[in-house]
């Protein structure tokens, strides 16, 4: 279940590794006319700290991304790709904005640089958008990902039909929580519906289920008018929850639990009765502790009915927030669930429904950085994270042949809360192999 959607990775901006200070390229060796070369020129130091912070970053960008913070983004990085070496390519049309490249002891990172016009020209844009490490492939990542703690599992397919074939894969049968990802199932219901006359994208209905975490629709009052393809396209692309609820009981929730059956889920049980948000984090906070227990142990029809008999309780007034600080929550009991190849089928199954506004929802947020759609001629996205679980899914055409494939990942961690940047780097790095 999601608190927020997956960002694009590193676009949270001004995120580049600290190391320490090296010599420049010979390119950068030669005299420095414009603004930007000077300020690119310096970009190696003062990641190494011998520039100081506040020298080199203008203080709206400070204000943005302190230097604590900055720094310790940046040892995530480092953490990751190695110490920062030198800075080669750089491209500016006004000596003010601009490209480099900056290369780190694994690979080489796209950034762009924008620098200000006050007297001291300094920097208020620092923004790495790509990566490409070196000499990478399938196992490196499937190491690093088999490495993190608690349990975790992948899958690179061709798709072809209704034909999976793995390119690579880590566990790609077991169940793990998804947390958001559960939404492409009722997106795949609603195409249907909509396939099959009973809907119409633009039809508007009330926003009648308010739920926490509702990134679109935070504050609106209770049952403003939308349309369902606005109701879609926030759930999708910033993981609004509101939305979310109010398609769940429009659409119907047995509706969607029968298209995730025909989508192919290996196990449907685990997702049934279909959880709205608010249900969820209601049952896994303190004020339902009695009527969680019983859930847990019940099986569907049991549920269903607690469900049903709790409706007018199971509300956003009575979700007491417990389950977003701290630790994990029943993250293996009450959740929604898939594994790498039910992720796989619902793909298959979103694709065959040849929507193109059900291809265009998913395409809003490509869940990556903007370096990484590059060989992708289209690139739809779903994620979802809770604490102690994140997962990631892409659905993509390669440039190069018009080949589709699947990208999902899924880490869980009952124990600790799972890092955001790690998995996204793993599963960007698991798409570009992909379009190779």
């Amino acid at each position: 279940m999601v608190r927020k959607t997956i960002l694009l990775a590193f676009t949270l901006g001004l995120t580049l590794p600290a190391g320490p200070s090296l010599a420049q390229s010979p390119e950068m060796q030669a005299a420095a006319d414009s603004a930007f070369e000077r300020r690119a020129a310096q970009l190696v130091d003062v990641l190494g700290g011998s520039v100081a912070f506040a020298d080199y970053f203008d203080p709206t960008f400070q204000s943005a991304l302190p230097e604590a913070q900055f720094r310790a983004m940046t040892a995530s990085l480092i953490a990751q790709y190695g110490k920062p070496i030198a800075v080669e390519k750089l491209a500016s049309n006004d000596g003010r904005s601009g490209s480099l490249a900056l290369r780190f002891e694994k690979g080489v990172g796209t950034v762009l640089l924008d620098v200000g016009a006050d007297p001291d020209a300094r920097v208020i844009g620092l923004r790495l958008t790509g990566f490409e490490m070196a000499n990478d492939s399938f196992d490196t990542v499937a190491a690093e990902i088999a490495a993190l703690p608690g349990s975790t599992g992948f899958l690179v397919a061709e798709i072809t039909g209704d034909t999976v074939r793995p390119l690579a894969s880590a566990n790609p049968d077991q169940q793990f929580a998804v947390g958001s990802t559960f939404k492409l199932y009722i997106l795949d219901e609603l195409a249907a519906q909509v396939a099959a006359k009973k809907r119409r994208w633009s039809d508007v209905v009330p926003l009648s289920h308010l739920s926490f975490s509702s990134m679109g629709t935070a504050n609106w009052p209770k049952d403003t008018p939308v349309t369902l393809q606005s109701l879609a396209n926030w759930m999708i692309s910033v993981s609004d929850n509101s939305a979310t609820d109010t398609l769940i009981l429009q659409l119907g929730r047995e509706a969607i639990e029968a298209r995730m059956r025909a989508a192919g889920h290996s196990n449907p049980s685990r997702n049934i009765p279909f959880l709205t948000t608010v249900e969820a984090f209601a049952l896994k906070g303190n004020n339902f502790g009695s009527e969680r227990s019983t859930f847990i142990a019940g099986d569907d029809a049991a549920q269903r009915e607690l469900i049903n008999a709790n409706q007018h309780r199971l509300t956003l007034s009575n979700v007491d927030g417990v389950s977003f600080a701290g630790k994990p929550r029943y993250i293996d009991s009450l959740e929604w669930f898939a594994s790498p190849n039910d992720v796989a089928k619902l793909m298959i199954d979103l694709r065959k429904r040849n929507s193109p506004t059900a291809m265009s929802v998913m395409a809003i947020n490509p869940g990556v950085n903007p370096g990484a759609t590059k060989d992708w001629s289209w690139l739809g996205y779903k994620g979802g994270s809770e604490l102690g679980v994140i997962s990631m899914s892409l659905l993509g055409e390669r440039k190069s042949d018009g080949k589709w494939f699947v990208v999902t990942a899924s880490w869980n961690n009952p124990d600790a809360p799972v890092a955001t940047e790690t998995m996204v780097s793993l599963v960007t790095r698991l798409l570009a192999l992909a379009a190779k």
